[in-house]
């Protein structure tokens, strides 16, 4: 699925000081005490800040270091304050329009910027609100399948590497469940390997050693990779949203099986349309055949372009989970690209699963677990930079 893409681009000349609009003259740019303004009308919306220092042969990146600013004058503005003595390079505004932004590797594009990660529409305790702001990032558009899986995984096992389980599926376009942290986190390192980016994940703090086996905590990222990852627990409320705000669901304030993959309860949850009971596309009628997980991408996605944010299985996230009392009255922190608390012995995981009731859906509802727990209710989905 493409998108209309609307690509402006700024070129930046480090001679005496002249900072030429090479496109469009209604953006603009501009440089004073070692920072540029790059700003544009403020009609100019979902957008992803990116710099290249070759355009004849770009290696588009996003600008880590700009700063969201809003600029008060005549015309009202949103720019982006690049500071640190920029280097000579060129600059991209790429705006999505229409429909999400996908890449060949069946990812979804998440704009940068902030918004309010968790609420209290029902009484939570552990998802006191916040704001966040969040880089641009690529999201796997669906769980990681089981035909996936297998095909990193047998890769992996003959590059060197070993995993606590083999993991599970009802299908091959089912999503992969009964997988640990450990695994997903070592399956990640592989699948960028075989897809020749940089993995994530090391075991020295020099990252040098790329983690392959064993179960093991002193874990060191390198953020700057370009590899495969496991959403931070930010990335995942902020993708599961769906660039909507303050609503229960990634679509809205109430659910329906044919919505989701859970367990309906119209009578203990208002906002639950139900009907109640397992979902009927997805049960096996007790007590021969259990209820099961649905095939990826069945339902609609998210305004991201994001299949089963909620429901269908657990997904995995970076980030340990904190337990009370919480550090400066929160259970996760936020700031700018926050990637969880000091460690607490247990992960986080999102989403909700098949046989849970709509409470369990909710965009800021949380679960965790120790690493190494690996049951059918648990899967994963990846995320990587731009």
């Amino acid at each position: 699925m493409k998108t209309k893409l609307n690509s402006i681009f700024i070129g930046l000349a480090m001679l005496a000081g002249a900072h030429p609009v090479l496109a469009q003259t209604e953006l603009s740019i501009s440089s004073a005490n070692n920072q540029v303004v790059i700003s544009w009308p403020t009609s100019v919306t979902n957008y992803v800040l990116q710099s290249t220092t070759n355009l004849a042969a770009p290696n588009w990146a996003t600008v880590s270091n700009a700063v969201l600013a809003t600029v008060s004058n005549a015309v009202p503005v949103t720019a982006f304050i690049v500071t640190s003595s920029p280097p000579a390079n060129f600059f991209r505004l790429i705006q999505n329009t229409n429909t999400p932004i996908t890449t060949p590797d069946g990812m979804a594009l998440i704009p940068t910027g902030s918004f309010t990660m968790g609420d209290t529409l029902d009484g939570e305790t552990d998802a006191v609100p916040v704001s966040v702001a969040v880089s641009a990032f690529y999201m796997d558009t669906n769980l990681v399948s089981y035909s996936q899986w297998q095909s990193i995984y047998s890769y992996a096992t003959s590059h060197g590497y070993s995993f606590d389980y083999a993991g599970s599926g009802k299908g091959a376009n089912h999503p992969v469940q009964t997988v640990n942290w450990y695994d997903c986190v070592k399956w990640c390192n592989a699948r960028s390997q075989q897809a020749g980016l940089t993995p994530v994940y090391y075991t020295d703090k020099n990252l040098t050693h790329v983690y392959t086996t064993g179960d093991t905590d002193a874990i060191y990222p390198n953020w700057t990779a370009n590899g495969y990852r496991l959403p931070t627990e930010a990335e995942w409320e902020k993708a599961a949203r769906g660039g909507l705000s303050g609503l229960r669901f990634p679509w809205g304030n109430t659910i329906s099986e044919s919505q989701a993959n859970y367990l309906g309860n119209t009578n203990d949850y208002s906002y639950d349309l139900g009907p109640n009971g397992y979902n009927t596309n997805f049960d096996g009628g007790y007590p021969t055949n259990t209820p099961y997980t649905s095939p990826v991408g069945y339902f609609a996605p998210n305004g991201y372009g994001l299949y089963d944010m909620a429901g269908n299985l657990f997904e995995w996230c970076w980030d340990w989970y904190a337990a009370p009392p919480y550090p400066a009255g929160s259970p996760y922190l936020g700031g700018t690209d926050p990637t969880g608390p000091a460690p607490s012995g247990f992960r986080v995981l999102r989403s909700g699963y098949w046989a849970n009731y709509a409470d369990k859906l909710r965009c800021a509802n949380r679960i965790n677990h120790l690493p190494v727990s690996a049951y059918s209710s648990f899967g994963f989905r990846c995320v990587r930079r731009l």
